[in-house]
């Protein structure tokens, strides 16, 4: 294959200086789901406090915040499951065929795959013989993880399940949704919109700064971008509900 997938600025530094780090893909995959699940608890959280604000500015019946609360949850939680499952089913269609396709390539010609190998590893700076030795080294002990790593940056065993991933990010839904509808329900009438602000502000500012610490971006930036965002939003529904409950047409 003639491809050069998915290489970085730091795939220059010579292979054989680089220490072996185990676990290292698996730990960035346990990081990318963990931010992943932070993002979908927090789509939860803003979407489903914008539809019980909203409906508790327009009337004080428990039972209708209730109803839209758990439509809301249940709905939100439905479409983050299947927008998840679609876009990782397209991505694990493309990996595992391009994975076949390497298989392919190595079953018809095992001898210019490894040359092809030690090319691109003589590319990254080894001399000719170091790099036909590591390329022999390697594909002896499995050729087409070799081929995988080096050619399109993707293993084989990190392809991820479109259903896992569909559940993984409902979940994260679920969790984050249920937060405000348990206060607005839980609160006197008197105080339920105020406390669930509240709530509510505090929440995004957990899962932003989280958020922030897994990307590795400034915290108070990411934290501030939620917060102000589901503000605003919960602002927007409240006017609304009460502007309709106000003028009867709810």
């Amino acid at each position: 294959m003639s491809r050069h997938v998915g290489t970085s600025s730091s795939d220059a530094t010579p292979v054989a200086s680089q220490p072996v780090e185990p676990h290292t893909g698996s730990l960035s995959g346990r990081l990318n789901w963990l931010r992943a699940g932070v993002l979908g608890a927090n789509d939860g959280i803003v979407s489903v406090a914008a539809i019980v604000v909203g409906v508790a500015g327009a009337s004080s019946s428990t039972p209708a915040i209730l109803a839209a609360g758990s439509a809301a949850l249940v709905g939100g939680a439905i479409s983050m499951a299947l927008g998840e499952y679609v876009s990782v089913s397209s991505q694990s269609d493309s990996q595992r065929a391009l994975i076949e396709k390497e298989k392919q390539e190595l079953r018809n010609d095992p001898d210019g795959e490894l040359a092809e190998l030690a090319g691109l590893y003589q590319a990254r700076g080894l001399s000719q013989k170091t790099a036909h030795q590591v390329a022999v080294e390697l594909s002896a002990k499995d050729a087409l993880k070799a081929h995988l790593a080096m050619e399109l940056n993707i293993d084989e065993a990190d392809v991820v399940s479109p259903w896992h991933a569909a559940g993984a990010s409902a979940l994260a839904f679920l969790i984050g949704g249920i937060l405000p509808l348990l206060a607005i329900l839980l609160i006197p009438d008197s105080l339920r919109v105020q406390i669930t602000f509240v709530v509510v502000l505090v929440a995004l500012a957990a899962t932003g700064a989280l958020g922030a610490r897994l990307g590795g971006s400034p915290a108070i930036a990411a934290t501030l971008r939620v917060v102000i965002g589901g503000a605003l939003a919960l602002i927007a529904t409240f006017a609304i509900g009460t502007l309709l409950g106000t003028t009867g047409l709810v």
